[in-house]
């Protein structure tokens, strides 16, 4: 089947080559490039997950943050007009606490409260003097269908087992000949007063 710019609708962007290898990995179907104008510098990866047509693109390499994602964005939606929605998924830093005990390697989906949209941007606010962080901006919510899709993965979560956990093992089945997405035996957790020597990570047994 032949695919059109207008045919996706989703665009999900990566900050790190590791993450856009993942999410090749996710993808149930890959499609053929497409022609894209001069003014477009992305390199993308389509695809298929689900029946949803995806457009993958990943942050120039060494070139982070805020304003590299909206120039990644900005560049895609002349290039598929259709697009619904663009998700930034990648790894991100743990955040451990009292009410939510974040870790590296947890699956974070953002979700909107009372006060907040849902994500809280680190730059959206300043320090004072007693080391509180006050806001000083917010982010729009998710849409509609995805706070709705979020739902009902959360009630499928208790009644039976995890979609992604089961969509997970099955990948790492798929590919295990990849290095890279073979699970370790061993994880290796650090105490946060732990002095890694030169920066460096020394696992021992």
């Amino acid at each position: 089947m032949t695919f059109k710019h207008d045919d996706y609708t989703v665009a999900w962007i990566c900050a790190l080559p590791l993450e856009l290898a993942a999410a090749r990995l996710m993808l149930d179907e890959l499609h053929s490039s497409l022609p894209q104008p001069d003014t477009d510098h992305n390199a993308y990866i389509l695809g298929s997950i689900i029946g949803h047509n995806v457009v993958v693109a990943c942050l120039p390499s060494g070139v982070y943050g805020t304003t590299s994602a909206a120039t990644v964005l900005a560049q895609i939606l002349p290039t598929f007009p259709c697009l619904r929605f663009a998700l930034m998924v990648g790894i991100g830093g743990g955040v451990p606490g009292k009410k939510a005990d974040i870790r590296l390697g947890d699956v974070v989906v953002s979700i909107p409260t009372a006060t907040v949209g849902g994500v809280v941007q680190y730059d959206y606010g300043k320090t004072l003097r007693d080391g509180y962080m006050q806001r000083t901006g917010s982010l729009n919510k998710p849409p509609q269908c995805l706070l709705t899709a979020v739902s009902r993965i959360r009630s499928e979560y208790l009644l039976e087992d995890s979609p992604i956990k089961r969509m997970s093992m099955e990948i790492l089945d798929k590919h295990r000949a990849s290095r890279q997405t073979i699970r370790p035996d061993y994880d290796w957790l650090f105490m946060a007063i732990y002095d890694h020597t030169n920066g460096r990570l020394l696992l021992m047994r």
